[in-house]
């Protein structure tokens, strides 16, 4: 086999002697470009020559032809044959310029460009996992599905969501590849609340990360159409090498997450302490249903001195200095409050309609005669 094409190869940056004050890197680019113009202009004289043959032969066949037509006598055949004579002489000088070229271009230095071709090429695709179909459920179905995968893998979504390694992530979703559903990110969600309820503020914090890189691999499957289970290899691999941009998203939305976590549970703190709140009403409720705090609120503040006192005298006092029609509104809530008990005979007489006048006189009596 002959070797001699490697005996001189050209380089760009060959490393020859180069003066202290010439950037090194602009050199080597510049001969770079200085070779592919050489090259460029080495096909473009390759293919000029190539087409002036072919046009030489063209017109030979040609004037062949017409040769073959004047011999019948149609045409001029002397005119004819020095047109022939003409066009092979040419045909002569751009075949020796043709090797000429042959010749220049077999001394030419092999190059990186030049240096090996493909013989054949071959791409293989693994063909990713079938992508699951989309069956809509109902809100019941939706629900049921995910109490189910919670009972089934619930201790699974627990570890990856307190992972910190990005190798360790991939490791365990790519042994565990059915947790990479909107299932566990749902679940994930959820947690982060319960944790930031709790007042577990970095544990929901660490949380909240395997979320967004959970949610990032569904988003990944969405933008490419494909089965997210196939994106756990590649999205790994892109976090880990990422420019400061994708970072820099990456952050952006794992802090709007957890912002929007912090919401979340406050508004369900808020809406259980409604809740406690509203428990604690209806058990404070008083006979006639009405809730004695809001009554005391409302009462003048001279009634509120006699029940914050428990001054009885003072308060049936102060009924008879109000107006009649206020002291039995007044009254009337207290006793429907439970802020108020009176003695049954009082009631009675206070709901036939008495006056507060006589409701007070016949207190009177009886406190005297006891």
């Amino acid at each position: 086999m002959d070797y001699s094409k490697w005996d001189h190869i050209e380089i760009s940056d060959d490393e020859d002697d180069i003066h202290p004050n010439i950037d090194t890197p602009s050199l080597f680019r510049w001969r770079h470009q200085a070779r592919m113009d050489r090259m460029e202009e080495q096909r473009k004289e390759k293919e000029s020559i190539q087409n002036s043959v072919t046009d030489l032969q063209r017109k030979k066949a040609e004037m062949k032809k017409k040769l073959e037509e004047a011999e019948t006598g149609q045409l001029n055949m002397d005119k004819i044959k020095l047109e022939v004579e003409e066009i092979e002489k040419q045909e002569k000088e751009w075949r020796k310029k043709e090797e000429e070229f042959a010749k220049k271009e077999r001394l030419t230095p092999l190059n990186v460009d030049t240096l090996s071709h493909d013989a054949w090429q071959k791409t293989i695709i693994n063909k990713p996992p079938a992508k699951p179909t989309n069956v809509i459920l109902s809100e019941e179905e939706q629900e049921k599905k995910q109490r189910e995968f919670i009972k089934k893998y619930e201790k699974d979504i627990k570890k990856f969501g307190i992972m910190k390694k990005w190798d360790v992530s991939k490791a365990f979703m790519e042994e565990n590849r059915h947790l990479v559903c909107e299932e566990t990110a749902n679940y994930l969600v959820i947690w982060c609340i319960d944790l930031e309820v709790e007042e577990k503020h970095e544990l929901m914090s660490h949380v909240a990360h395997q979320t967004i890189v959970m949610q990032y691999l569904l988003e990944l499957a969405k933008q490419l159409d494909v089965d997210p289970r196939a994106c756990i290899g590649s999205f790994f691999t892109k976090i880990k090498t990422a420019d400061k941009v994708y970072l820099d998203a990456f952050e952006d939305e794992l802090r709007l997450f957890k912002g929007r976590v912090k919401e979340r549970a406050e508004a369900r703190i808020e809406r259980a302490m409604k809740e406690y709140e509203e428990e604690e009403k209806q058990k404070r409720l008083g006979p006639g249903g009405l809730d004695p705090v809001e009554v005391f609120e409302s009462l003048p503040q001279i009634l509120k001195s006699c029940f914050e006192t428990q001054d009885i005298p003072l308060l049936q006092k102060t009924l008879l200095e109000l107006p009649e029609s206020d002291a039995r509104y007044h009254m009337k809530r207290c006793v429907d409050s439970g802020l108020w008990v009176p003695e049954a005979s009082a009631k009675e007489e206070l709901e036939k309609g008495m006056s507060k006048e006589e409701v007070g006189k016949e207190e009177e009596k009886k406190k005297a005669a006891a």
